[in-house]
């Protein structure tokens, strides 16, 4: 650190020290001076320094004020400033720059002098290792100075994206996917994009995978899953989900044996279990429950049996399930292949993933994310991390509930187990959401980053609070004041709690802005559109009939 800066003007003095919390006595030039600053140089969320030894203690002031007791003004000092010491500039030797360490070493004396920060020293904090980081946005305090993460701490030790609706959450986790896309070529990124958002933001960068194009074959999901998707997320008759525990192991026996013919050891149910991801066909599983119905004597049980057919082909011949059972009762291991295609084995120039999941029956939606969030952590498991993969869960909150009554506990465990042990296989998880309060705190907790945009709802608040060093606690309080694109972020991948703005994004890469053309679309695509929306329209409704039917 240069001697010029250690021959810089004191503003003030350290008054008291208590913790992580100092007080400054400001002079009377100091003041005026900050009164004539058009920025506001002495203000909540600025940054002091506190010149000790070789090294600058950094502080961000909390409090700011004139109402000075007669001792403290007999001194000399006309306001008072708290700050919040964050970590130290350590200075270099002769030839050595000075870094920046999180935290502090060695506390200020009593009166210690405290001295303004320039850009310089900003960018001294917040650059870093560039090798290492990626860029944020411009630094709330210093429009200058742009604020980087590290990017091996932050996706490596999971991060978080909290935010009202409507104050650049999408925005902000597009500019960060699209940096880390760039700074992380060997990494693979797949987004639950709940609201159908993201499909341009990403360029040819990303592919966009929809029901339409989604091929998720019904047997693999786990035996859950399946109930949930046969039963349209009601609780199945214990009649009904014995006779499918029984017959889906042989479904599976059958599939075997007529893949692997006659000569082939002979395969057994107890060869598999319910949950065993190896193909099977809905003709066998149909077939086994219609065979064992025309054994039974006991209508009752007659009717059990034919109330399930009935479900599963309603389900299988809805439309909406496409994605599910077109090649139900073809066959075939797709595994490894959708394997490939989901999770970008093969980048081809694609390494992103966005999984639109509008178009699929909210009915289901849960157990779709269980199959993905599932597969996602056993293919990093059983491959030992041969691919870094980056899992973004938008609408965190719906699948993670801090009510642990609520949702579909698959899902709930296949996320948990990726946010507890993914790391260990590489899988990473980044969650969004605007309702951090109804999140389970132990997934919120394991997410070591987290970047904060405007939280007016106490209890939202009280969740970063808990989450967040003693030394950060009072910059929430800019929560709810924070402007469109503006975040607060703290945590392991920050050098320290950061209030910074997200860049402005090009309009074609904006969430949910999709290219519209000027010209009007002629009346014959119009006339396709509205007859192809009253078939589907139709045909849920009839698929939703039968299901009721079967009940």
């Amino acid at each position: 650190m240069s001697n010029e800066f250690w021959e810089k003007k004191p503003i003030g003095r350290v008054l008291s020290v208590s913790g992580s919390e100092a007080r400054i006595g400001l002079f009377a030039d100091a003041l005026q001076s900050a009164a004539n600053s058009d920025d506001a140089t002495l203000t909540v969320g600025k940054f002091l320094g506190i010149v000790r030894n070789r090294s600058l203690l950094v502080g961000i002031i909390s409090q700011v004020s004139t109402e000075v007791p007669l001792l403290v003004r007999e001194e000399g000092y006309h306001g008072v400033a708290s700050i919040d010491l964050m970590g130290e500039l350590i200075s270099g030797d002769v030839a050595g720059d000075p870094h920046f360490l999180r935290g502090v070493t060695s506390y200020p004396a009593i009166r210690s002098a405290a001295v303004m920060l320039g850009t310089a020293e900003l960018r001294m904090i917040y650059n870093g290792d560039k090798s290492a980081g990626i860029e944020l946005g411009c630094l709330q305090q210093d429009m200058m100075v742009k604020a980087y993460a590290n990017i091996h701490d932050m996706i490596n030790k999971h991060f978080a994206i909290l935010g009202s609706t409507g104050v650049g959450k999408s925005s902000g986790l597009a500019s960060l996917l699209r940096q880390i896309l760039a700074a992380r070529p060997d990494l693979r990124i797949f987004l639950l994009d709940a609201h159908n958002e993201y499909a341009n933001c990403f360029g040819d960068s990303a592919l966009v995978v929809s029901p339409a194009n989604l091929k998720l074959p019904f047997w693999l999901f786990t035996f859950e899953e399946l109930l949930e998707v046969i039963f349209s997320g009601r609780q199945g008759s214990a009649e009904e989900v014995e006779i499918l525990t029984e017959l889906v192991p042989l479904a599976k026996v059958l599939y075997q044996q007529t893949k692997d013919g006659p000569v082939a050891r002979r395969s057994k149910a107890a060869d598999y279990s319910l949950d065993t991801p190896v193909p099977y066909r809905l003709k066998d599983l149909l077939a086994l429950i219609d065979e064992r119905m025309g054994k039974l004597e006991n209508r009752s049980s007659r009717m059990n049996h034919r109330r399930l057919i009935t479900r599963i082909e309603a389900v299988s011949n809805d439309p909406r399930y496409n994605f599910m059972f077109t090649d139900a009762n073809i066959g075939g291991d797709t595994m490894a292949e959708l394997l490939r295609h989901l999770f970008r084995w093969r980048p081809d120039g694609k390494p992103m993933t966005v999984m639109q999941l509008a178009g699929i029956p909210s009915e289901i939606v849960d157990a779709v994310v269980s199959v993905l969030c599932r597969m996602a952590f056993d293919f990093g498991l059983w491959s030992n991390g041969a691919i870094p993969l980056l899992f973004v869960c938008e609408e965190a909150h719906r699948y993670v509930s801090a009510d642990r009554s609520l949702g579909f506990q698959p899902t709930r465990r296949a996320l948990s187990r990726i946010a507890k042990e993914g790391r260990k296989y590489k899988v990473f998880l980044g969650l969004v959401t605007q309702r951090p309060a109804e999140i389970d705190a132990n997934i919120v907790s394991q997410c070591s980053t987290l970047l904060a945009m405007r939280l007016a709802n106490d209890r939202d608040q009280e969740v970063l609070a808990a989450a967040a060093s003693d030394a950060a606690t009072n910059l929430l309080r800019f929560l709810p004041s924070l402007g469109p694109r503006e975040a607060f972020a703290f945590g392991a991948g920050i050098p320290m709690p950061t209030l910074f703005t997200f860049p402005e994004l090009p309009a074609a890469f904006i969430p949910g802005v999709q290219a519209v053309s000027d010209e009007p679309a002629p009346e014959s695509t119009n006339d396709q559109v509205i007859d192809s929306a009253i078939e589907r329209w139709r045909g849920a409704l009839m698929a939703k009939r039968l299901l009721e039917g079967a009940r």
